[in-house]
C-alpha cells in the first residue's frame, strides 16, 4: 500500500507544493523560501524518515505568516491523506530529544481529532529574522488540517534555535513512531471502529 501525497495550495497569498512518503528514508527537497523554516522541516523529514518535498512562494513582504501557517495546513492535509483510513498503524507517538541545554516532549495520537497544547516559553521572540511565534502557527494548521491531538513541551532551555529544533526532531520521531505499521493489529485503532 503506498502511504505518499501530494497537495497544491493556491491563494492570493500563497503558492505552495508539497509532497510526502510516510515509507521513505528521510528525503527532504526543502524550498520554503524561509531558510530557517526548511531547517526545521529537514528534522521532521529526517527524524521522521518522512521523504518531503516543499515548494513554496508567499506574501513575504508583508510577513512570513502566510507562508508558515500555509505549509502547515498542507503538511496536515497530506498526512491525513497518506493515512487514509489508519487500518495497521500504531495511532500513538511520543519522543523526548535534547540538544545542548534544551529538551522537550512531543506526544500525539493520530485520533480524527484535532487539538494543540504548545507550551514553549522562549527567551527571545526571534531566531535571526524569524518570529517564534509563527511555529505555534505552524503546529495549529497541522494539527487541524491532520486531525491529530498534538502536545508540545519544553522543558527547558536557553537557546531558542536548540529549543524550536528539539521540539521538530521529537515531532518527527513521534510522527514516526504513530504512523508505523503495527505488526499486531491490522485493523483500525479504536474500540470506535474509525479514526
Amino acid at each position: 500500500m503506498s502511504r505518499q501525497a501530494s497537495i497544491t495550495r493556491t491563494t492570493k497569498e500563497t503558492d505552495i507544493r508539497l509532497s510526502l512518503n510516510l515509507d521513505g528514508s528521510g528525503k527532504g527537497n526543502l524550498n520554503s523560501s524561509i531558510p530557517f523554516l526548511d531547517h526545521m522541516l529537514e528534522q521532521i523529514s529526517r527524524h521522521g524518515l518522512i521523504d518531503l518535498s516543499v515548494e513554496a512562494k508567499g506574501d513575504r513582504e508583508i510577513d512570513d505568516h502566510h507562508t508558515v501557517e500555509d505549509i502547515g495546513i498542507c503538511l496536515g492535509e497530506a498526512l491525513r491523506d497518506a493515512l487514509g483510513d489508519k487500518a495497521g498503524v500504531r495511532r500513538y507517538g511520543h519522543a523526548y530529544v535534547p540538544l545542548d541545554e534544551a529538551l522537550s516532549r512531543v506526544v500525539l495520537d493520530l485520533s480524527g481529532r484535532p487539538g494543540l497544547e504548545y507550551h514553549i516559553d522562549f527567551p527571545r521572540e526571534r531566531v535571526g529574522d524569524f518570529d517564534i511565534d509563527l511555529f505555534k502557527e505552524f503546529f495549529q494548521a497541522v494539527t487541524n488540517h491532520g486531525k491529530i491531538t498534538l502536545h508540545v513541551d519544553a522543558i527547558r532551555g536557553a537557546n531558542n534555535h536548540h529549543i524550536i529544533e528539539t521540539v521538530f526532531k521529537a515531532f518527527g520521531r513521534a510522527l514516526r513512531m504513530a504512523v508505523e505499521p503495527d505488526p499486531r493489529h491490522a485493523g483500525i485503532p479504536s474500540t470506535k471502529g474509525a479514526l
